[in-house]
């Protein structure tokens, strides 16, 4: 009998776990607060074909600590994600890096009180940075931009379950789009971008049109209970980190964390399908 060696060699608890920022980009509209969403592209190592929000894993270059900022001081953001400043710092800036990288949206302006109001012009940038040709901190010394931190706010924190191949300390965080940036899907990590209010995208998700993972769904039912942006940006959030926990179930993988039952209630749940784990 032949066995998978990659499989039956895998040991969970070597899986380092690496930081990442996730940003909630929202905006009002005729039917209520709308998010921006990305379906990943299908194949990819991690959530591939998942609908997600913008983000992904801190950068060495995001310890930058002559990036210009304007907000709350990196001691503040510490002491919200309960965490050293150093990793504070990294997370805002990738925040804004992978933000604009996936999107197109640039949270910075010529000074600490405006936004950039088109940031076609950096389109060549864009590219750079997504392929780690540039550093987020010289793009933006190169252009004079500060970044604006003040357009952020703290909302959670989830941690990848032990038994994941690839696990995230991920930091999610909510901000009102900017008045004439326009979010776009030109990224090579997304098939489809959309705006829907969080109660439209778990609709379209009861209905098996979409994929949600369990932190995605939460921040998606916690956003359905605002009626503006800004009761979003004015809420009082609690950053409390979530680890879930994966087993086994009748062969299937099963995510065990608050809030579950509506979850599983109803929806599809393909990863859960898998035989890497």
């Amino acid at each position: 009998m032949s066995h998978d060696r990659s499989v039956s060699s895998f040991d969970p608890a070597a899986v380092p776990i690496r930081g990442a920022s996730t940003v909630m980009l929202v905006r009002d509209s005729a039917r209520g607060v709308e998010v921006f969403l990305q379906q990943r592209v299908v194949g990819m190592d991690f959530a591939g074909g998942m609908t997600v929000f913008p983000g992904g894993g801190v950068d060495p270059s995001d310890t930058d600590a002559s990036v210009r900022w304007s907000g709350p001081d990196v001691a503040w953001w510490a002491e919200r994600f309960a965490t050293d400043e150093a990793t504070a710092r990294a997370l805002v800036l990738a925040a804004v890096r992978e933000t604009f990288e996936e999107c197109g949206v640039l949270l910075a302006g010529p000074d600490p009180d405006t936004l950039v109001a088109d940031t076609a012009v950096y389109a060549g940038a864009r590219r750079k940075l997504e392929a780690r040709d540039l550093s987020f901190g010289d793009f933006l010394a190169r252009e004079g931009l500060v970044l604006r931190a003040d357009l952020l706010r703290p909302w959670a924190n989830w941690i990848t379950p032990l038994g994941e191949r690839r696990r995230y300390d991920t930091r999610f965080f909510v901000a009102a789009a900017p008045d004439g940036q326009r979010a776009d899907g030109e990224t090579s990590e997304a098939d489809e971008v959309r705006w829907r209010t969080a109660a439209e995208e778990l609709e379209y998700w009861r209905s098996g049109r979409c994929v949600l993972l369990p932190p995605t769904w939460t921040q998606l039912t916690d956003l359905a209970r605002y009626r503006t942006v800004a009761e979003i940006i004015a809420a009082e959030v609690t950053v409390e980190p979530v680890l879930p926990v994966m087993s086994k179930r009748d062969g299937m993988i099963h995510i065990s964390f608050d809030g579950e039952d509506g979850y599983y209630a109803v929806g599809s749940h393909p990863w859960a399908q898998r035989a890497d784990l």
